[in-house]
């Protein structure tokens, strides 16, 4: 993939018909067409239109070359583990590694992964694990931002060990995270710090460092969901101080699966729920209960690469690298064109952060609300216009109660991908503007 990159300049990324090519760095640009190419489902039409995905805060579409890592797994390396035959040394040496490319996308070590069926049930059998070191009274903060799969586990694994749970608030004004708040939370009782790299129901992006040097200034955890952060920029652990990271392929291009990296010493000192006869090594499967999809696996890796494909280094991470820098720059555009052609709507009222001053600290997801509609109503009408995008609270509860929403039927979300042409992005405008 690394074809998907020229030396050229668009002089006007948002006009309608112009190529989609949008400038990053100082020389290089990413070929949003080269990168369509390889996603067959970005040609489908809807009523002889061409069908616009702006649901990709919810699961983005697929390329070609995943669903062919599967089928290769299924088809031609479809054993159990630790074997003598060649099916089964086959399966060994896939998922030894779909343990590096998880360490190398996340920043971390390949010891340091596990994997389950999604991030839900991870953060649940983690919660689970790391609460039995706890003492009754011990502390757990959550946010406002956060997915309900980083707050619902605590306050079960609080009910079942006496532990206390605390929320820390979000601005209401702009839908940043309060570190004020935050930080008058924490005490010598907290254990955990739990929050989002990025909020999946209006983009914001919290300081991740600065939160994980909270959380350690008292003796707890860093505990990030990074779902929706990874498939806008690039995940890493170490670098963000954290203590435990996760995140599901299906947000970022590839198959339905929960990523765990845990730091080291906490994933092989945890106590953890397995069989007496499963291995203990490497760290991070002794959380791996049963036998995991070797398939979704194979898929994730080849995501990994697909990814890395867009990139330039001689490294996989240096290729990660160098291809979200081109992602990030692409999004932005995205982000600027969009807001400029909205921001004037009088019907649309947005949540979360609108200054594009500080649109470094969002992603390119957008919530909003339209004036007299119903969001129900307004997705099926964007459907019928052969568009895609969610409504509800997108299970970012805690942020819907906060922002009143959650009593009116949510807000409508949309966001903006690498594969996202500035053309759709112009109808997207376009549509929103009848609205009113």
């Amino acid at each position: 993939m690394q074809g998907a990159f020229q030396t050229w300049m668009d002089p006007s990324p948002t006009t309608p018909g112009m190529k989609s090519e949008v400038e990053y760095g100082s020389d290089m640009s990413i070929d949003v067409g080269a990168v369509r190419n390889q996603f067959p489902s970005l040609a489908r039409t809807i009523d002889g239109q061409p069908f616009a995905f702006f649901d990709g805060p919810g699961g983005s579409q697929v390329p070609t070359v995943v669903a062919d890592a599967m089928t290769h797994s299924l088809l031609h390396a479809n054993a159990n583990c630790g074997g003598a035959f060649a099916t089964s040394i086959e399966s060994d040496a896939a998922i030894d590694e779909s343990r590096q490319a998880a360490a190398d996308f996340t920043g971390s070590k390949a010891d340091e992964i596990a994997f389950s069926a999604n991030t839900t049930t991870l953060q649940y059998l983690l919660a689970h694990a790391v609460a039995r070191t706890f003492e009754p009274g011990d502390e757990i903060i959550t946010t406002e931002l956060d997915h309900d799969s980083n707050v619902s586990q605590w306050l079960q694994v609080a009910a079942d060990h006496n532990l206390v749970v605390h929320q820390a608030r979000l601005h209401r004004t702009d839908g940043t995270l309060d570190l004020h708040h935050l930080e008058s939370l924490l005490s010598p009782k907290t254990k955990i710090v739990a929050f989002t790299l990025a909020s999946n129901h209006m983009g914001t992006v919290p300081p991740a460092k600065e939160i994980a040097r909270h959380a350690h200034s008292v003796g707890a955890l860093a505990w990030a969901d990074g779902v929706h952060y990874a498939p806008h920029r690039l995940l890493d652990r170490e670098a963000m101080g954290l203590d435990v990271l996760l995140t599901s392929p299906y947000k970022w291009f590839g198959p339905h699966l929960g990523i765990a990296s845990i730091r080291h010493d906490l994933a092989a000192s945890w106590p953890a729920n397995r069989v007496r006869p499963a291995d203990e090594t490497p760290a991070g499967h002794r959380f791996e209960t049963g036998t995991q999809s070797h398939e979704a696996m194979a898929g994730m890796t080849a995501a990994v690469d697909y990814l890395a494909g867009l990139g330039t280094g001689s490294t996989r991470r240096e290729r990660l690298t160098s291809a979200y820098e081109a992602i990030r720059a692409h999004e932005d555009v995205l982000t600027h064109q969009f807001w400029d052609g909205v921001s004037g709507m009088d019907h649309l009222h947005f949540y979360g952060i609108t200054d594009p001053k500080q649109f470094g600290d969002r992603v390119s997801t957008f919530s909003f609300t339209v004036e007299g509609a119903h969001p129900t109503e307004v997705a099926q009408r964007l459907a019928q216009r052969g568009m895609a995008v969610w409504d509800g609270n997108f299970y970012a509860l805690s942020a819907s109660l906060a922002l009143g929403l959650e009593e009116h039927g949510g807000a409508i979300r949309v966001g903006f991908l690498h594969y996202t042409t500035p053309e759709e992005v112009d109808r997207l405008i376009g549509a929103l503007g009848e609205l009113g």
